[in-house]
């Protein structure tokens, strides 16, 4: 390709015909003289002599032509590394001016307190260096006074407070060891908690949900609206029963002028009896319960003397209270401990 464009070129660039050329190099020759052409019978003319100016000068080539010419020598590989030079240039210039921003915005300067600064700020209030530096101080420090940190304080190391840290709000996000805390209000926990150790309350303890309890539950006093066990119930000491007492009235053959009493509570308790006048057999005392049982509970009565085993006494019973009556009453006073379980 690049051979046709080379004549293609000398043959724009030369207009030359080899007559023509012959005759130059014919009319250049000092020792040769036109010779004499007969057109005709008389008629005699000279050839026109052929000098270097009658030469016709080179056409100049136009815009298109030479920009054609250089694309055709210029070579394709050339033009990607020309490409790939100007993406490096922009690449490293845009890297540049962005971390000569970063450095601009992180610039801290460091700042040395000097023994004279130390004594202003011993006597004085001062204010030293601003907020885009540092101050350093290397030996250790003791404040004798308060220190007031308005903005965020961040610890590197450890954190040790030898009284007491008064707190509005603490968040804590990993892991805490307390050897000692006291809440002297109100303790919220969202989650699950873990007590390793002994627990102890100094007031009341109040549980809206359930509670599982997988060792010896420890108390002076238990108060429980309902008590249920799973399993036997052992009782070291005396049962005390308390309550309030039901209350007790004449049965119908108890005699003229008689009178019963009462002492206890719904569980257990003593029925006091002062026959009258002519008892018959029947029922001579009833008791109504202070608080009515759900169901008909099981009522167990037993004579405190000889005198009261010998009359066939005998007992009715129902969820509101119970009866006793005797086949064969006699004079006297009786008296019956009664134990009442649902």
């Amino acid at each position: 390709m690049e051979d046709n464009n080379k004549i293609t070129e000398n043959e724009e660039n030369s207009l030359e015909t080899p007559e023509t050329q012959l005759n130059s190099q014919e009319s250049l020759d000092p020792t040769t003289s036109p010779q004499p052409i007969i057109d005709g019978p008389g008629v005699s003319s000279s050839k026109p002599e052929s000098t270097a100016s009658d030469a016709i000068e080179k056409p100049k080539k136009s815009l298109p032509q030479k920009i054609k010419k250089l694309i055709s020598n210029i070579n394709i590989y050339l033009l990607l590394f020309l490409l790939l030079l100007v993406v490096s240039g922009i690449a490293g210039f845009a890297s540049y001016r962005s971390s000569k921003s970063q450095a601009k915005q992180s610039n801290i300067f460091n700042q040395t307190l000097s023994a004279q600064d130390l004594q202003n700020l011993k006597n004085n209030n001062a204010t030293v260096g601003d907020s885009s530096q540092v101050l350093t101080v290397a030996s250790n420090s003791i404040f004798n006074g308060q220190v007031l940190v308005k903005n965020d304080l961040n610890v590197a190391g450890s954190i040790r407070v030898g009284g007491a840290l008064n707190l509005p709000g603490i968040t804590v996000s990993g892991t805490s060891n307390f050897q000692n805390v006291q809440v002297a209000s109100t303790l919220n926990v969202a989650g699950d908690s873990g007590v390793q150790g002994t627990l102890t309350v100094q007031k009341n303890l109040s549980v809206s949900g359930s509670a599982t309890f997988g060792g010896t539950i420890s108390t002076p006093a238990l108060n429980v609206g309902q008590l249920t066990l799973s399993n036997d119930l052992q009782i070291n000491r005396h049962i005390t029963v308390g309550g309030p007492s039901p209350r007790a009235s004449n049965g119908s053959n108890i005699g003229s002028g008689g009178t019963v009493s009462i002492n206890g509570s719904d569980t257990s308790g003593t029925v006091n009896i002062n026959f009258g006048n002519n008892p018959s057999a029947g029922y001579f005392v009833n008791v109504v319960f202070a608080n009515t049982f759900t169901q008909t509970p099981h009522v167990v009565i037993s004579p405190n003397a000889s005198s009261c085993a010998s009359i066939g006494y005998y007992v009715t019973r129902s969820t509101t209270g119970f009866s006793i009556g005797a086949n064969s009453p006699s004079s006297g006073t009786c008296s019956f401990d009664y134990i009442i379980m649902d």
